[in-house]
């Protein structure tokens, strides 16, 4: 009887694991799923504004900047967890706030084409998996250029919008 209720309990524990690896798993798909109806390599997958987009090195930081008025001209970041160029040593509460709040964790905002504004909207369950989703991929070391000032010189292609007169 002993053994039995020893041999119950363990397999309970171990499907307890299981069951937390699962949830690991289907919160990591659940982000990428995220990840991809959100747009987020649009931005952040090199030749994409090329119309060539280099999925081998998807999230690792966009290629092609833009100019915003008055703002200056930035470049996607890295979004893989490369501890060097991406974002591998930000944590959690890191993640989420940079794309839900539009702070970085050393206090720079965002851009308002990077839509955190919408992504606020998120479920904390989803903003979970979006982290979940990045820490899960494999880190790709590509360093893309700082955001420059107006009027400064750009360091990479760029595109500008041309207001109308």
């Amino acid at each position: 009887m002993k053994k039995t209720t020893a041999l119950a309990v363990a397999l309970l524990i171990a499907a307890g694991f299981a069951g937390s690896a699962a949830k690991a798993d289907d919160a990591a798909a659940r982000g990428k799923y995220l990840v991809t109806i959100m747009g987020c390599g649009d931005c952040h997958t090199p030749g994409v504004f090329l119309g060539k987009p280099d999925f081998a090195h998807a999230l690792s930081g966009g290629d092609v900047g833009f100019e915003v008025p008055g703002m200056g001209i930035h470049w996607g970041p890295n979004l893989t967890p490369d501890p060097e160029t991406g974002l591998g040593n930000w944590s959690e509460a890191d993640i989420i706030g940079a794309f839900t709040r539009g702070v970085r964790p050393d206090g720079r905002r965002l851009i308002p084409t990077m839509p955190y504004m919408n992504f606020a909207q998120l479920t904390d369950s989803d903003a979970h998996a979006i982290v979940a989703f990045l820490k899960s991929i494999p880190p790709i070391k590509n360093q893309v250029p700082a955001p420059t000032a107006p009027g400064e010189a750009a360091k990479a292609p760029y595109m500008t919008v041309a207001m109308p007169k």
